[in-house]
């Protein structure tokens, strides 16, 4: 089973120390000029714990974050972009020709040796069907536009491009994708809530349970309490609950 490969390539400086001006801007009698001089440690985690126990979450927005992810599957990145305070970047079935697509296996077809060759047999079938299409379809194109006076490289170009466009079609949400996103912490914390949860899909918890690992490590007390939404309090699943509130804790307690 491939892993997701994700970096936080980029992000706010100082992030802690930011949020935490900005809180201190909002409740305090500090000027504008100097509102990032002097912060202790001490006064960073009071005026964050001041936004966490209110629930003021808007000075938070003022941190983002940004991560390049590689070997996860359409199917998470469908998932992914629905968390629509963000901005996206994803390699293109489009304009790039892929003609061996690496594939995502869902570990219960791992697991498990039948299965596990059937989707093999369909991943491979999903490649040569892609591939006679867009011979086909370039062939087809590059005739016509040969005939339209197009020049024989300009003609091979926007023919390749075609071809692809509709070949890519038959490729399945297994395949596998890269993409670059940025949020910021306010919409970090609700895709950790979400994504984090036992009951969200496999995948895309584990790119999310790793986001979160990275991301204590450059703003520990901004993201103390991030994660599933039972740590601090009862679990929002209701009767949908997965039970294991004790256990969930514990992981993200040691994260």
């Amino acid at each position: 089973m491939t892993k997701p490969r994700v970096k936080l390539v980029q992000y706010t400086p100082e992030p802690d120390k930011l949020v935490s001006a900005a809180a201190r801007l909002c409740y305090s009698r500090v000027g504008a000029e100097n509102i990032m001089e002097d912060l202790t440690e001490q006064e960073v985690n009071k005026f964050l714990g001041i936004l966490i126990e209110m629930g003021h979450q808007s000075p938070i927005e003022h941190a983002s974050f940004t991560f390049a992810v590689e070997g996860v599957s359409r199917t998470l990145t469908h998932q992914l972009v629905r968390h629509r305070i963000a901005s996206y970047s994803q390699q293109s079935q489009r304009y790039v020709k892929l003609d061996q697509f690496e594939y995502i296996i869902p570990p219960h077809i791992e697991a498990h040796s039948e299965a596990r060759e059937l989707f093999r047999r369909a991943m491979e079938e999903d490649q040569g069907y892609y591939n006679r299409l867009a011979d086909i379809l370039y062939n087809q194109h590059y005739t016509n536009f040969i005939k339209e006076g197009m020049d024989e490289k300009t003609a091979g170009q926007a023919a390749q491009k075609k071809a692809i466009e509709d070949a890519r079609y038959v490729f399945p949400n297994a395949c596998e994708t890269k993409i670059l996103f940025t949020m910021n912490a306010r919409a970090l914390y609700n895709f950790f809530s979400l994504r984090c949860c036992n009951r969200a899909q496999w995948e895309i918890r584990r790119l999310a349970v790793e986001m979160l690992r990275q991301v204590k490590k450059v703003a520990p007390v901004l993201f103390k309490n991030a994660g599933p939404g039972c740590l601090t309090g009862p679990c929002p699943e209701g009767r949908m609950s997965c039970g294991k509130m004790v256990q969930v804790r514990e992981e993200f307690g040691s994260l």
